[in-house]
């Protein structure tokens, strides 16, 4: 029993020495057994018993979760860039309108979230028929589209680095569109004069894309904004004649499947 006792004593004085010490949590999952000296904007600033006392470490903000102090209290941390907090005092929510959509047709809104640093996502009414026929088919009937952006972080990283607004910058966005809408028929004739089409009868055309659009969005003062974008990519559904535009998106049609799109919206933040 004798022997068991020193063991005890310094497993107690190691778990003391353990519990006096700070701990810092990196973003890894590792732990740094230190004592704390300085918390700044950017840098935990610590010191390891291992070296002597003036010798002071420093670590990144962003590669620390938590700090678990010795009295058992605890700081937790944000990534300057992707932290939430980081932009508590801007607008998240926009509410836009297709600058030129009315001259081709259709007027489109578009209302679009943060979901957080670097996302959104984006939904579009486009009301056919609000606007100039251009194809002169009278066209009535709406269009709609979802989609989700990632908007393009920073090539590179410095201390402090983090997005100028939460919806500003270049961005990719995936994208599905439906586009249903009714048409004038036009009068046919064959070669003898015979009638082959009841002319002024409406046409039901729905079309279906799936676009991946790029695309450039600025921010004004936290209240006003500007955004330009184009896309690719497939269409399909049941178009009057084969026609090649559907107010949603251009092309998609049996001769010609692939769709194509692009636009300016202008909005307000809220």
């Amino acid at each position: 029993m004798n022997k068991i006792y020193p063991i005890i004593l310094i497993f107690n004085l190691l778990a003391i020495a353990g519990l006096g010490q700070d701990r810092i949590v990196k973003t890894t999952g590792d732990t740094i057994r230190c004592q704390i000296r300085e918390i700044g904007d950017d840098e935990v600033k610590y010191s390891l018993k291992e070296f002597k006392s003036d010798v002071i470490f420093g670590i990144d903000k962003n590669k620390v979760i938590r700090i678990i102090f010795s009295d058992g209290k605890e700081l937790a941390f944000e990534n300057s860039m992707f932290g939430p907090g980081q932009y508590t005092k801007q607008h998240k929510n926009a509410l836009k309108v297709g600058f030129l959509s009315p001259l081709f047709g259709a007027t489109s809104f578009t209302y679009e979230r943060s979901v957080k640093p670097g996302n959104s996502w984006e939904a579009s009414l486009g009301i056919i028929g609000l606007g100039t026929d251009i194809g002169g088919n009278s066209a009535r009937g709406a269009y709609f589209k979802f989609g989700y952006k990632f908007i393009k972080s920073p090539d590179f990283y410095s201390k402090g680095t983090r997005f100028e607004h939460l919806l500003k910058g270049t961005y990719i966005r995936p994208e599905i569109s439906l586009a249903t809408y009714s048409v004038e028929s036009t009068l046919l004739y064959d070669l003898s004069g015979g009638a082959l089409t009841n002319g002024g009868a409406r046409e039901t055309n729905t079309m279906y894309a799936l676009m991946i659009n790029l695309g450039k969005q600025w921010v004004i003062s936290d209240q006003f904004l500007i955004d330009w974008f184009w896309g690719i990519g497939y269409g399909t559904g049941h178009a009057y004649q084969n026609l090649a535009w559907h107010y949603a998106f251009a092309g998609g049609v049996s001769s010609f499947p692939i769709a194509i799109t692009t636009g300016i919206r202008i909005g307000f933040l809220f």
